[in-house]
């Protein structure tokens, strides 16, 4: 059987976000789509993982970010942006986008980046780093905005320390 590039990204980050939830839930964390969070009582929503989180993007039309964690314990509202690229491909090239989005239009103030894959663009994953490194792009007004950018070994080792 033979995958498509596309295929093939979409399984790849399937995994990725399969690596979020697998860290979280052994925390108390409840999976569920965004669609389904009116289902949910208020009361079982005080540790939750938002699959598909709706936004609104830095063009004005609706978008959404794999997850968005919400914790009342530890008083957290965390997004989680996964992107994979196992191949060569585009997705490096939408990494500056991906970051001015996390700075301007996602609207909690804790962003992180979830990077992972052999495939990136020499120079790619180090410019993201970088312009989180060095707030770049971060307005004055926007300077609560608290930007991470981990791989799957670096977020699974945030949610265990988080998580205690």
């Amino acid at each position: 059987m033979v995958i498509s590039q596309g295929g093939l990204a979409n399984r790849s980050g399937s995994v990725l976000e399969g690596i979020v939830i697998g860290a979280l839930t052994p925390h108390g964390f409840h999976v569920v789509q965004n669609r389904d969070l009116e289902k949910i009582p208020l009361t079982e929503r005080s540790e939750i993982l938002i699959k598909n989180a709706p936004y609104t993007t830095l063009y004005g039309s609706k978008g959404k970010t794999e997850f968005l964690l919400k914790s009342e314990r530890y008083g957290l509202e965390v997004r989680i942006e996964c992107k994979w690229q196992q191949s060569a491909g585009s997705v490096d090239e939408k990494l500056p986008h991906l970051y001015l989005s996390a700075v301007d239009a996602i609207p909690e103030d804790d962003v992180i980046i979830l990077i992972d894959g052999d495939g990136f663009r020499a120079g790619a994953i180090e410019w993201l780093r970088n312009a989180v490194r060095n707030r770049l792009y971060i307005p004055e007004e926007k300077s609560q905005k608290n930007i991470r950018v981990m791989n799957a070994t670096e977020f699974m080792t945030w949610a265990n320390n988080t998580f205690r």
